[in-house]
């Protein structure tokens, strides 16, 4: 594939196609006390592809069926443990990276899938290529988008003073503030402390702060604006994704997601990056884009880190429209 950074002169679609409503859904045991929401929409007969939505502690939306032609795909959708409708709902109780590597291949293996595309953003790019590199034989294509490989540097981007902070002060500011001064050098642990205290009301308030300072520099066009987001959600959110960041991703060790690149090397992958992403910045996507021979780069210029912004709706509706040809 060639390795140069795509310009989106070449759109196939820039609208997302109609919803449609799973043919199947079902709730399957993995263990660990864990039941994970799946849901297949789509063609049965057709082209695998399997979403892996972000967070970690987000969930799939309906939304994220119409980036693929359903006549085409058979789209399988699925909760990681924890998140949206798999059970038990915010639970951090046997939940890690390698569970949930475990749970995609269960799915995989259970749906009698050979090779599934993967199709993941932020967390969900990170969860696809430690998959991949973990099973590369099983994974025919990779699509991506605001990649995040679970880096120290990328999370003290995210909350540390000197990252997106120097961007959107005003935010940050309200964002620290909810701690004491002494434990503003750490963030993620001083938010853990309260996520995970005795006091349900100190976990909403920090829940709704967590989560409202990552979706509030989410979109290009609404950076800096607060959202109000239910607090059973940003409870899970909160929860889960600390869980994980405090842990380091439950990695082996910081940037063990390019060390193993080399295993997955041969695999056709697609990278679409917002330009202002201020969550996940370019430079990482720039970064894994050098490292794998056979991939595609896309850098949407008016666009920052949701999958809902017109540029990067196209970019990724065109990716799944190329790899019906590939």
């Amino acid at each position: 594939m060639d390795n140069k950074i795509f310009s989106q002169k070449n759109k196939l679609r820039q609208v997302l196609f109609p919803l449609i409503e799973p043919y199947r859904q079902q709730l399957l045991e993995v263990g660990d006390g864990h039941q994970i929401y799946v849901e297949e929409c789509g063609n049965p007969d057709g082209l695998a592809v399997m979403v892996v939505h972000g967070g970690p502690g987000g969930g799939c939306s309906p939304t994220m069926r119409r980036y693929f032609d359903p006549e085409y795909y058979r789209m399988v959708l699925f909760d990681q443990r924890g998140c949206g409708r798999s059970r038990p709902f915010a639970s951090i109780q046997n939940n890690d990276t390698w569970k949930l590597i475990s749970d995609m291949d269960f799915i995989r293996n259970y749906l009698g899938i050979p090779q599934v595309i993967l199709f993941g953003g932020s967390w969900g790019a990170a969860l696809s290529l430690l998959y991949a590199e973990q099973f590369p034989e099983r994974v025919s294509k990779l699509i991506l988008r605001g990649v995040f490989t679970m880096t120290k540097s990328e999370l003290d981007w995210f909350y540390t003073e000197d990252g997106a902070g120097k961007f959107w002060p005003e935010a940050w500011k309200a964002f620290k503030n909810m701690v004491p001064k002494n434990e503003q050098n750490n963030i993620i642990h001083a938010y853990h402390k309260r996520l995970f205290g005795n006091s349900p009301s100190e976990q909403a308030s920090f829940s709704k702060a967590w989560a409202n300072w990552e979706n509030s520099l989410a979109s290009y066009k609404s950076l800096g604006r607060g959202f109000n987001q239910s607090t059973e959600y940003a409870r899970a959110f909160a929860r889960i994704e600390n869980h994980y960041f405090i842990n380091n991703g439950f990695l082996e060790e910081d940037g063990q997601i390019f060390r193993d690149l080399n295993t997955i090397d041969s695999i056709p992958t697609i990278i679409v990056q917002g330009r202002y992403d201020m969550i996940c910045p370019p430079a990482t996507a720039q970064a894994l884009h050098s490292r794998l021979k056979n991939s595609k780069l896309s850098i949407v210029p008016e666009a920052g880190h949701a999958m809902s912004e017109p540029g990067i709706i196209a970019g990724l509706i065109n990716a799944t429209e190329e790899f019906k040809f590939l």
